[in-house]
C-alpha cells in the first residue's frame, strides 16, 4: 500500500512536488559517481537543513526513514567482510577478509546510502500522487495519458492489500486454507494478478469514456504553482551537488566507480 502523505508545517512541506523530484536528483548526481567518505558526508551534512525544512516530526521522520537506518549498515557490513581487499588485512576466515580498504568503502557506502536516501523519502513524504501527476503534466511536459494512467494505477495499489485479504478470508470460509500453504500462496497469487487485471482493463475503458485518451488540448482542474521557493530548493538542490564534488576533488578523495581501474 502506498503511505499516506504526512501533514506537515516545514517551508518545504507545499512545495511543487516537481521541484523536490528535481532537488533529489540533483543531490544524486555526484553520489552515483563516486564512492568516497568525503563527497557522501558533505551532501549528508548540507542535507540536514532540507530535513529539518521538510517539517516531518520527529516520530514521522523516524517511521519513513527506518527502512534507511537497516538498509546503511546492512549494506556497510557486507561490504566490510566481503569488499575487495586492500592494505592491511585485519580479519581473514574463509570467503570473509576484512582490510583497511573494505573498512574504507563499507564507510563511503554507509553515508553514501543515508544521503541518496534521506532527501527523497524525506521530501516526498509529504507529496500527494495528484499533486505530483499535476506537476509532471503540466510543469515537465510530460504526456498527460501516461501521467494519469500512472496515477489511476498509484490509486488502486492499495487495493490488492484488501483484495489479499479478502481472498484469505474466503478461502478460509470454504476449508481450503487448513493445508499446503505454499500451494494456497501460489493460489491466491495467481487469483489476485487475475483480479488485477480485470481492475485495470475496467479503469482503462473508464478513463477512455471520459475522454482521458483523446488528443486534445487538456485542462486541469487545480493550476501546478512554481514560484520563488520550487527555484530556491533546486539551486539547493544543485548547491549540495556541486559542493560535495569541489570537496571531494580538492581533499583528493574523490573516486569516480566509471573510471579506469
Amino acid at each position: 500500500m502506498i503511505p499516506a502523505p504526512v501533514v506537515a508545517r516545514g517551508p518545504l512541506a507545499d512545495v511543487n512536488p516537481v521541484a523536490k523530484l528535481g532537488a533529489a536528483l540533483l543531490i544524486a548526481f555526484p553520489l552515483i559517481l563516486t564512492v568516497d567518505v568525503v563527497s557522501a558526508l558533505v551532501a549528508l551534512v548540507l542535507e540536514i537543513p532540507l530535513l529539518v525544512a521538510a517539517g516531518l516530526g520527529w516520530g514521522a521522520f523516524w517511521r519513513r526513514t527506518s527502512p534507511v537506518w537497516i538498509a546503511a549498515p546492512l549494506a556497510a557490513v557486507t561490504i566490510a567482510l566481503y569488499g575487495e581487499p586492500s592494505g592491511t588485512v585485519h580479519l581473514e576466515w574463509l570467503l570473509v577478509r576484512v582490510s583497511d580498504g573494505s573498512l574504507a568503502l563499507a564507510a563511503a557506502t554507509f553515508l553514501r546510502v543515508l544521503a541518496l536516501a534521506l532527501p527523497g523519502v524525506v521530501l516526498f513524504s509529504t507529496v500527494d500522487p495528484t499533486d505530483l501527476a499535476d506537476g509532471l503534466a503540466q510543469r515537465v511536459r510530460l504526456p498527460a495519458r501516461f501521467v494519469l494512467g500512472a496515477l489511476g494505477g498509484m490509486r488502486l495499489v492499495g487495493l490488492l492489500v484488501d483484495d489479499w485479504r479478502e481472498l484469505a478470508i474466503a478461502r478460509r470460509a470454504r476449508g481450503v486454507a487448513d493445508t499446503g500453504r505454499v500451494r494456497r500462496l501460489l493460489g491466491m497469487a495467481f487469483a489476485l494478478v487475475v483480479l488485477a487485471l480485470r481492475r485495470g482493463a475496467t479503469l482503462a475503458t473508464s478513463m477512455e469514456a471520459r475522454g482521458f485518451g483523446g488528443t486534445a488540448r487538456r485542462t486541469w482542474a487545480r493550476e501546478s504553482r512554481w514560484g520563488a521557493r520550487e527555484r530556491a530548493l533546486l539551486c539547493a538542490g544543485l548547491g549540495i551537488s556541486l559542493t560535495a564534488i569541489a570537496v571531494s576533488v580538492a581533499t583528493g578523495a574523490w573516486n569516480f566507480i566509471l573510471g579506469p581501474s
